[in-house]
């Protein structure tokens, strides 16, 4: 565990007083945080996700309903396909807009059986375009395979990835 939070911290850069690392939508709005026992939650306090550490600088991204969502590394979510779905405050290169009050967490469910990843595309073949699925979207999936994809193409801006 230690070790783990160790990578966290030199993966995503300083970490808050409380120990949890922000995450950020594609539009630079604080969405979700990893607790110091690397739980993700979104920033209502709901429990969704949780990360598993595999052999690399990588992170696996498992629902609590046991999906494989997608890879946490070098501060950047990726999808199961490789497109980029939020990242931490480090991972822009644009200012990220300042984080509300989170809310109140929430008891965490028990952990599914996790089903098998899918081959994780190399480093080199994670891309730096934002995924179509909102960050708070994506990561629901976690808890219910049923969320769907809010409509893209709003015309608002989006925030560069470094």
């Amino acid at each position: 565990m230690l070790a783990t939070l160790l990578c966290l911290a030199l993966t995503c850069g300083a970490r808050g007083a409380q120990d949890e690392v922000s995450l950020f939508d594609h539009k630079g709005r604080a969405t979700a945080y990893i607790n110091k026992d690397t739980d993700i939650y979104v920033w209502d306090g709901k429990p969704v996700a949780y990360l598993v550490k595999d052999n690399s600088s990588t992170f696996d991204i498992y629902g609590f309903n046991g999906k494989h969502l997608g890879w946490f590394t070098h501060g950047i979510i990726y999808d199961n396909e490789g497109n980029a779905v939020g990242g931490t405050k480090d991972a822009f290169s644009s200012s990220t807009e300042l984080e509300p009050l989170k809310g109140l967490k929430k008891l965490r469910s028990l952990k599914d059986l996790q089903e098998l990843r899918p081959l994780k595309p190399r480093f080199t073949l994670f891309r730096k375009t934002w995924s179509d699925v909102p960050l708070g979207v994506f990561l629901r999936k976690g808890v219910d395979p049923g969320w769907c994809v809010a409509p893209a193409g709003t015309g608002e801006n989006v925030h560069p990835l470094r």
